[in-house]
């Protein structure tokens, strides 16, 4: 079983700090909390004076529209940073709801643990400055990556177009996705039964094959995009299992 130290060994924030660092100095300032599933860890509005890893389940970004319907941004998986790009802004406001996706475990510190000088050695803090950085920088990097994606208008090209992007991550043709059928349609902000019945037409056409999660592109279905090259090899963001708006 992977122990709390063992996975913030592998968060991007803290990776290029030596684990007797992060054994010393990190992880006796940030303390253990868990939320059943559904649980609202930020609301829209909220002050947000902490950031987090995740260390167990999945923390849902998300926008809750007037109608009940939900927009999923990203998903936070084990390893993953949450509020981080939060405590960075001026005003430490939220614009989003994080949503627990499951039972969720998260081991949370506070901003001024990067942020205020003195809190840690200034060789450490610039360490993980740096590091949050590039974690910002290549974040923002993803939302464009998704916007190339929903700014097609047509189901078939988001779908070509999305699998394209994971086969040219992988580097491979054949390629596991992170999402269910369900969570899948609340990525591409579509409806999971028209998602549903255009995979099976696109199997039937010889484009792709598919069982569940596991994707097979054909080279009929190979559709380039100006989006490709996608920094690191991680799993993309994973939506939750919501009606999308």
């Amino acid at each position: 079983m992977d122990t709390p130290l063992s996975i913030l060994k592998t968060c991007r924030l803290f990776r290029d700090l030596p684990p007797e660092t992060l054994e010393r100095d990190i992880v006796p300032r940030g303390k253990l909390r868990e939320f059943e599933k559904q649980a609202v860890l930020i609301a829209p509005g909220d002050r947000v004076e902490w950031f987090a890893v995740v260390l167990r389940g999945r923390v849902q970004i998300c926008q809750i529209f007037a109608d009940g319907t939900r927009s999923l941004m990203e998903a936070l998986g084990p390893g993953s940073l949450a509020a981080a790009d939060l405590i960075a802004t001026r005003s430490r406001r939220s614009p989003y709801y994080a949503v627990a996706g499951s039972a969720v475990r998260i081991f949370q510190f506070p901003g001024d643990l990067l942020l205020e000088p003195g809190a840690l050695a200034e060789e450490e803090r610039m360490v993980l400055c740096r590091s949050l950085l590039r974690v910002l920088s290549d974040d923002d990097l993803r939302k464009h990556y998704r916007l190339a994606i929903l700014s097609q208008r047509g189901l078939r090209d988001r779908v070509l177009i999305y699998l394209t992007m994971q086969a040219e991550r992988r580097g491979t043709s054949a390629f596991r996705i992170p999402f269910s059928r369900e969570e899948m349609a609340a990525f591409l902000c579509v409806d999971r039964s028209a998602l549903s019945h255009e995979l099976s037409l696109m199997q039937g056409e010889g484009l792709i094959r598919f069982r569940k999660d596991e994707f097979v592109l054909l080279p009929a279905g190979e559709k380039r995009s100006i989006w490709s090259g996608l920094e690191g090899k991680g799993d993309p963001p994973e939506p939750g299992p919501w009606r999308v708006k």
